[in-house]
């Protein structure tokens, strides 16, 4: 067994979760795995020390999604330093920004060319960091982030998989999961801010992806979420991913809510 960074701070959702909805049966295993995280961070806030075997080697500011998972444990068990262990990172993660909104060191793999999904990771965890602290200097530099991310969704909802440091296409596949992530965290930016570019773009990203979701037919494939579309796009490639309609779901519970 191998300890990762980020499959601990995802496991850490549920954990806070269970804590919230289950109660006392879940506190200790989710104060063991943020304590793992605060444990192990490095000064900076950057965690090095247990990568994931699945990325290639370096730094990754998309762990910012793991910070998430430190909100959450901070909300239901405060005062234990795991809010501040999570705005520790985002604001490391913060210096990676550049003056176009672009974060380096944001992919598995090809970090010059980024996937939508990672991408769509290290806005969720800065959004989520503004939740829990309210820093005006953490929404700017959301609000930049996703103003170029804006420039490539389509009134259609199409958003390129891949995309490169000056905002331009890098794919012609969509990352389905990838902009199901980011609809979710445009959603949120139109709550903190009133801007009705985000919640356009919420709405189009969502419905791009609702749309490639097939609502009959057989079991193994109804209400699946491909990895790309087309289907044989590099991400997931040929594949339906069990993460993808988690994330879709989210987003379109958000969508209702805003749309009442």
């Amino acid at each position: 067994m191998v300890s990762v960074t980020f499959n601990t701070g995802q496991i850490l959702l549920g954990l806070a979760s269970g804590v919230a909805a289950f109660g006392e049966t879940y506190r200790a295993p989710m104060r063991a795995a943020a304590d793992f995280l605060v444990n192990s961070q490095d000064d900076d806030g950057c965690w090095r020390s247990h990568p994931t075997p699945f990325a290639e080697p370096g730094e990754k500011v998309y762990e910012t999604h793991v910070s998430w998972g430190l909100f959450e444990a901070e909300r239901v068990d405060p005062n234990r330093g795991y809010g501040e262990c999570g705005l520790k990172n985002a604001r490391w993660a913060m210096t990676w920004q550049r003056d176009n909104g672009w974060f380096d060191q944001c992919c598995l793999d090809q970090p010059e060319i980024p996937l939508t999904h990672t991408i769509g990771y290290n806005l969720r965890g800065l959004v989520e960091a503004y939740r829990l602290s309210e820093e005006t200097d953490i929404l700017q530099a959301c609000v930049r982030n996703a103003d170029g991310i804006l420039g490539l969704v389509t009134g259609e909802g199409y958003l390129p998989g891949r995309i490169d440091a000056n905002w331009k296409p890098a794919a012609k596949w969509v990352c389905l999961t990838g902009s199901a992530q980011i609809a979710h965290s445009m959603l949120y930016l139109f709550s903190f801010t009133g801007e009705e570019k985000y919640k356009r773009a919420g709405l189009a990203l969502n419905k791009y992806v609702r749309r490639t979701v097939s609502i009959d037919g057989a079991d193994e494939i109804r209400g699946g979420v491909k990895g790309s579309f087309p289907v044989d796009g590099d991400y997931g490639r040929l594949q339906y991913l069990n993460w993808a309609p988690k994330f879709l779901i989210d987003s379109l519970m958000l969508e209702q809510d805003i749309c009442k």
